[in-house]
């Protein structure tokens, strides 16, 4: 049986994040990917949105992290944003984030975008407690 997955692609965001002086200074465009995996039979069932992983809290938790604290690495982004997932929504088994710097200037390339993804489950975040 495959698992049932809540999905929020696209989220673009403004945040300050990056290694290099002018990335903190001028910030940029981060385009995250969430996939978070729970069983939402119950929340199908009832129809109820306390049973399920509300995507607008999603979302707002996900602007928050990316809108907040500078940090050097995509890496350090996404992982606080998968153990944040998995913290506030206690029904999610696994949080897959995928973050890309759009247009990132490397020298002498031509790149559409650098991007990280970031797989924690459940066990992974409560270890790290």
């Amino acid at each position: 049986m495959s698992p049932d997955t809540v999905s929020l692609a696209g989220i673009t965001l403004y945040g300050y994040h990056g290694a290099r002086p002018e990335e903190r200074t001028l910030g940029q465009r981060f385009v995250v990917d969430v996939d978070l995996e729970a069983d939402l039979r119950s929340a199908s069932a009832t129809d109820s949105l306390h049973l399920t992983v509300n995507y607008s809290e999603v979302y707002a938790l996900v602007a928050e992290i990316v809108e907040g604290e500078p940090v050097n690495l995509l890496e350090t982004l996404g992982e606080r944003i998968a153990q944040a997932t998995l913290k506030r929504f206690p029904q999610v088994r696994r949080s897959r984030v995928r973050i890309a710097k759009p247009g990132v200037a490397i020298a002498g390339s031509v790149l559409r975008n650098a991007a990280v993804t970031i797989d924690r489950t459940r066990s992974d975040a409560e270890g790290a407690n």
